[in-house]
């Protein structure tokens, strides 16, 4: 992979299921890369297109201009960064695009602009074939100077869109995952539904599709459901991570969210015994309080 030596060196901390296809569509793009990860073999991958490997964040930023992070949660943000800023300039700006409390990117760009250095929190929607195809959705938190000396490299991975101050790319984020584990709920209980009641559940779903109730969630994890493949895009411990923070960014906004609080325990019943498990796994909390009932005859299909 040929590198542009005219655009800026980005340092790509977290090398996982999002990770590397993110870090991969920045190298097609030419941007001179070195990628970190706590495993060094996932990293390592991205050797054949022209990636190179560090040993630490601080070796990863070193002459980096642009340090993006796509870590598993706030805390594994924070003591990355922090392991990272001996090497950090005051014309770094760096970029979170994992997903975190609202609260956790404030204290982040707090930190981080003690130091004279940029910060953006965007992290993303639209999993790993969103990843794949440079097509994710990036709710975008900073300032406008920032923001414009982010978009041409978030472009490469997706749709930028800046939705107001620090902290906010969190909260839309946030907003995005209601509504996606509200809508998977919808789907698993509508499924079961037409099943119960004496339909084709495949058929219900397609005679759905070209009306209101069409949706991406409907298009692909209703195939999910049906065909019982539960093997991980977004995972049941990352969606129930990001419903939990959905909580708590309520109580500090002094909000009731009652659907949202119910969203959440379904999600928690089943995070012990399938954590990996995509998201749509939702489906089994369902079965769970309708014994007998099981949607279609597939077999299941989910991660070791």
């Amino acid at each position: 992979m040929n590198t542009n030596t005219n655009l800026p060196k980005i340092a790509f901390l977290g090398i996982g299921l999002m990770g590397k296809p993110m870090a991969r569509r920045l190298l097609q793009a030419g941007y001179p890369l070195s990628a970190w990860n706590r495993t060094r073999s996932k990293a390592e991958e991205l050797t054949v297109e022209g990636a190179q490997i560090a040993a630490s964040p601080l070796d990863a930023v070193r002459e980096a201009k642009i340090v993006i992070t796509m870590l598993e949660a706030g805390p594994v943000v924070a003591q990355v960064i922090d392991a990272a800023l001996a090497g950090l300039s005051s014309d770094t700006l760096v970029i979170d695009m994992s997903s975190t409390q609202q609260t956790q990117a404030r204290a982040l760009h707090a930190m981080l602009q003690r130091h004279g250095i940029g910060f953006i929190d965007a992290p993303v929607s639209g999993g790993v074939i969103g990843a794949e195809a440079g097509s994710l959705a990036i709710m975008a938190g900073g300032n406008a100077a920032d923001f414009a000396r982010a978009e041409p490299i978030l472009r490469c991975m997706g749709r930028p869109t800046l939705v107001g101050p620090a902290g906010c790319g969190q909260l839309a984020k946030l907003c995005n995952q209601l509504i996606v584990g509200g809508t998977l709920n919808i789907i698993a209980e509508a499924l079961l539904l037409a099943q119960a009641g004496g339909a084709d559940p495949v058929a219900v779903r397609a005679a759905l599709r070209g009306g209101f109730a069409e949706s991406r969630l409907l298009e692909v994890h209703g195939e999910r459901m049906l065909t019982r493949n539960f093997l991980p895009g977004g995972q049941v411990k990352s969606q129930t991570k990001d419903l939990d923070n959905v909580l708590l960014a309520a109580a500090d906004a002094g909000l009731a969210l009652p659907l949202a609080e119910q969203i959440t325990q379904h999600y928690h019943s089943i995070l012990a015994a399938m954590p990996h498990a995509d998201q749509s796994a939702i489906l089994f909390a369902l079965e769970a309080m309708n014994p007998g009932q099981r949607l279609g005859t597939a077999p299941d299909h989910l991660p070791d």
